[in-house]
C-alpha cells in the first residue's frame, strides 16, 4: 500500500505540465510560494479534521530542518535559476540524475553495482523523452546552469535519502512536510520579492501581480493539492515504509508519464521515443530490483543457452 502512494506521487507529479499550461505566465517563485502554501494548509485541514491539535509544534531535528527546506525549496531555486542559465533540455536531463543517485544511496554494498546499472539503464530511458530528436552539444557558456541542474539531482536524491531513514512510526511524522513546505512558502515568497517583482515605483509594488483568473486559481489549487503539494506527504510515506528501491526506478517514468498525458491531451506529439523510454525504464527497474541470486541465475542460463547454441552449430 505505502509503495502505491509513491508510485501516485510519481503520477502527481507527472501532470505537473499539464496543470502547469494555465500558470505559466505566473513568475516562477510567486507560483512556488502560493503551491507549497496550499501544501502547508493541507497539514491543518488534515489535523482540524481528525480533531488534533491544530498548532503543535514541529518535532524536527535541525538536521531535519536544513535538509527537508533544502530539499524542497533549494531544488526548486536551483532548477528555476538553472533555467535562466543553460537549455531547459540540458538542465532538466541533469536533474534526472536524480532517480539514480537515490537507487545507489539506499543500495547495499553487495547490490550498489546493479542499482548503478538498473539506474545509468533508466536514465538513459528517460533521455530519449526530454532530448527527443534533438541534438546535445555541450557549451562551456552554460556551465553555471549545468552545475546548477547538478545541484538539484544532489539536493532531490539527498532529501529521498535521508527522510526515508527517518522514524516512520513517529506521532504524526508526515506533518512534517506541513511545517517544511510553511517554509518553503516563505523562502519562495521571499524570492519572488528579490528577484521577480515588478515595482510601479521604489516603495508602491504593483498589485496586479496577484490578480489572477479563475482558471489560474483553479490550477494553482490543484498544483498544491497534487504535484507541488500533496505528492511530498506520499512520497515521505512512500520512502519511510515503501520498496525504496522500485520508487527509486520508477521515479524515471515521470516525464514518460508526462509526455504521454500532454499527447492524450492533444499537447505532445506521439512518438517511437515513449516506447522505447517505456522498454529501457522498466528493464533498468528489472535489473535493479532483480534478487541477486536470481539475476545472477538468469546471467548463468543465458550464458549456458549461448553456449549450447554455439556448440550445435560447430557439430
Amino acid at each position: 500500500m505505502q509503495t502505491t502512494l509513491g508510485i501516485l506521487a510519481i503520477v502527481m507529479w507527472s501532470c505537473l505540465a499539464l496543470l502547469g499550461v494555465n500558470t505559466a505566465a505566473i513568475p516562477a517563485f510567486q507560483l512556488l510560494s502560493l503551491c507549497f502554501a496550499i501544501s502547508a494548509l493541507l497539514m491543518f485541514i488534515k489535523r482540524l479534521i481528525l480533531k488534533e491539535n491544530l498548532f503543535s509544534k514541529p518535532k524536527l531535528s535541525v538536521k531535519q530542518w536544513l535538509v527537508g527546506v533544502g530539499g524542497l525549496f533549494g531544488f526548486h531555486y536551483c532548477y528555476f535559476t538553472a533555467l535562466k542559465i543553460a537549455p531547459a533540455i540540458e538542465v532538466s536531463l541533469i536533474a534526472y540524475l536524480w532517480p539514480m543517485l537515490l537507487a545507489v544511496f539506499i543500495a547495499t554494498k553487495a547490490t550498489r553495482i546493479k542499482a548503478l546499472l538498473g539506474g545509468l539503464i533508466g536514465f538513459i530511458g528517460v533521455s530519449f523523452i526530454i532530448v527527443g530528436d534533438t541534438d546535445l552539444a555541450y557549451n562551456p557558456d552554460y556551465i553555471k546552469g549545468y552545475a546548477l541542474a547538478a545541484c538539484c539531482a544532489i539536493l532531490w536524491s539527498t532529501y529521498s535519502w535521508f527522510f526515508s531513514k527517518s522514524d516512520s512510526n513517529a506521532a504524526n511524522s508526515v506533518d512534517n512536510i506541513g511545517w517544511l513546505s510553511l517554509v518553503t512558502a516563505l523562502f519562495a515568497l521571499i524570492a519572488h520579492f528579490q528577484l521577480e517583482t515588478v515595482y510601479l515605483s521604489s516603495s508602491q509594488l504593483s498589485s496586479q501581480n496577484w490578480q489572477f483568473t479563475f482558471q489560474q486559481w483553479i490550477s494553482i489549487i490543484l498544483l498544491g493539492i497534487g504535484p507541488v503539494g500533496g505528492a511530498f506527504y506520499l512520497w515521505d510515506i512512500a520512502l519511510k515504509q515503501g520498496n525504496k528501491k522500485l520508487l527509486a526506478s520508477l521515479s524515471f517514468c515521470t516525464p514518460l508519464i508526462s509526455s504521454i498525458i500532454l499527447a492524450l491531451v492533444g499537447l505532445n506529439l506521439w512518438s517511437s521515443n515513449i516506447l522505447i523510454s517505456l522498454s529501457l525504464i522498466l528493464l533498468g527497474a528489472l535489473v535493479s530490483n532483480t534478487r541477486t541470486l536470481s539475476f545472477s541465475a538468469l546471467l548463468l542460463y543465458i550464458k549456458l543457452k549461448v553456449k549450447r547454441n554455439t556448440h550445435k552449430i560447430s557439430t
